[in-house]
């Protein structure tokens, strides 16, 4: 199957840095952060960035946030509160965007346009997503209620759902089934190897500096109201990754096709639902030379494209065909690889599509096992994929993802250490 795309974009970056990241534990849908807004969490996140003492709040040029549902009343402000309540000086604008499943990728890469650009010598970035908190809403109601028309729906469960092209996410993973001819048992095969990679990673430590440990506490702000975070009764500190478990395949096997009688899509072998928030710095090498930081690794190029919305999954295959042309770089140079786990045979087919060594790809795990906080993927994918460049001693590394109603992003970065 050819998707080498007519169209899309593609940049290059001159001089745009990973100076820092971390991210919080990812929590299961309705567990530990089911009960904060995905403001705080991500007020949380980047003043635990802070709190490293690499990057001062003081030091930020420009905010850019991602966070896909509105998770309080408050959601139009999250952007600006989460800047204020940080530590931003008051002057530094904040900006929302979104690229659905690809937001988190394209808060780095717009990182990178400022900095090419000469808007910014540093770019805080931050995806918060908090999923147990998408409401159940009506979108009718303004003028009143009409005798048997009141629609309240789930506005998680109905986002899944493309209406223009009519159809589930879920389902379009099992059209790439059928065209790549891949069956249930090699999905399993792929999950299970997602949930031990991330095992694997946890008990070696591998994920424990990316993760900042989070409790209860008051964000407070001269001339501004308190807000509060609080953790449920009786969790003092939050630092895990709640959807990461030990699984065999016998248990995978018995799970109920999700999508389509017969199909290879359940619940054991698509990403996760859960709650999170992920923060980068994204710096020029102004602010290296003059802050003596050694960043985490270099932005080289990002680009995104666009394909068949009943095959959306496939988007990271040309979206990374494109990088590669951009970049001038082979697919055999890339030491490593982190594309997201929308589902199994989603990224089964991108891995076939573009002939990748599954040795290097999703090394410590991906979203089947930490699961997919829409807004912040992406930034924890090249957190990730930075940290596991400089740890394996690879030059080039990308990060992926499809997006929902037929896209691709990507993103390459360069370990300088190498």
């Amino acid at each position: 199957m050819n998707t080498k795309p007519l169209h899309g974009n593609g940049i290059c970056y001159d001089d745009a840095w990973l100076v820092d990241g971390c991210r919080t534990g990812f929590a299961e849908i309705s567990g530990t952060l089911s009960n904060v807004s995905a403001t705080d969490l991500g007020i949380a996140v980047a003043k635990g960035l802070f709190a490293r003492n690499h990057v001062k709040a003081d030091d930020i040029d420009t905010l850019l946030t991602a966070s896909l549902s509105p998770s309080d009343f408050d959601a139009y402000f999250l952007p600006r509160h989460i800047g204020l309540y940080a530590g931003l000086n008051q002057w530094v604008p904040a900006m929302q965007l979104q690229r659905l499943c690809g937001s988190g990728f394209e808060l780095i890469a717009q990182a990178a346009d400022y900095l090419q650009l000469g808007k910014a010598q540093t770019v805080m970035c931050v995806g918060t997503e908090v999923m147990s908190r998408n409401p159940i809403s009506c979108f009718t109601n303004r003028g009143g209620f009409k005798l048997g028309q009141v629609d309240f729906r789930d506005y998680l469960l109905e986002s899944f759902f493309d209406t223009g092209a009519g159809i589930p996410m879920g389902k379009t993973a099992e059209n790439l089934a059928e065209l790549y001819g891949i069956t249930r048992s090699q999905v399993d095969k792929f999950a299970l190897s997602s949930f031990s990679r991330a095992m694997e990673a946890k008990r070696a430590g591998y994920l424990n500096d990316e993760i900042i440990p989070l409790s209860s506490q008051t964000f407070t702000r001269e001339g501004l109201q308190d807000r509060q975070l609080r953790l449920p009764r009786g969790i003092t500190h939050f630092a895990d990754d709640e959807h990461v478990r030990s699984t065999d395949e016998a248990s995978l096997n018995k799970l109920r096709p999700s999508f389509k009688k017969d199909g290879v899509q359940t619940a054991g072998n698509s990403s996760g639902i859960v709650d999170g928030a992920a923060a980068m710095v994204v710096a020029n090498s102004a602010y290296l030379e003059q802050s003596q930081q050694q960043p985490l690794g270099r932005v080289l190029a990002a680009t995104a494209v666009g394909v068949e919305p009943s095959i959306m999954g496939i988007g990271p295959a040309p979206a990374i065909r494109k990088l590669l042309e951009v970049a001038n770089v082979s697919l055999n140079e890339i030491d490593r690889f982190e594309i997201n786990e929308a589902f199994g045979a989603q990224y089964l087919s991108v891995e076939k599509e573009l002939g990748i060594d599954p040795e290097k790809a999703n090394v410590n795990g991906g979203a089947i096992a930490y699961g997919h906080p829409l807004a912040a993927t992406g930034v924890r994918c090249i957190l990730t994929l930075a940290k596991e460049l400089q740890r394996s001693g690879g030059r080039f590394g990308i990060a992926s993802a499809c997006v929902g109603g037929g896209q691709g992003s990507a993103v390459l970065i360069e370990n300088i250490a190498h």
